[in-house]
């Protein structure tokens, strides 16, 4: 679906406590949560405007996002299980 929110709590509310402990803790993850979510919001809004950027450059975008989101996942795992 366009525009849909993607943002780090949306995509991840069992780890609510987590994303705001790590971002407390850890800057690297408090860095990489904020890129994460501006980029999540810069997709959604270009996706809303019919994507005035070419493919190339969008799909650069979801990766990029897909990337942080992973490593996102895998820090808030490990510190689950901690």
């Amino acid at each position: 679906m366009l525009g849909e929110d993607h943002s780090l709590t949306k995509e991840f509310p069992e780890h609510l406590n987590t994303i705001t402990a790590l971002s407390k803790e850890s800057s690297e993850f408090a860095a990489r949560a904020k890129q994460y979510n501006a980029i999540d919001k810069e997709v959604r809004v270009l996706e809303l405007q019919d994507a005035p950027i070419d493919d190339q450059s969008m799909q650069q975008l979801k990766v990029e996002r897909a990337e942080l989101k992973d490593w996102l996942h895998k820090e808030l795992v490990s510190a689950s299980e901690s």
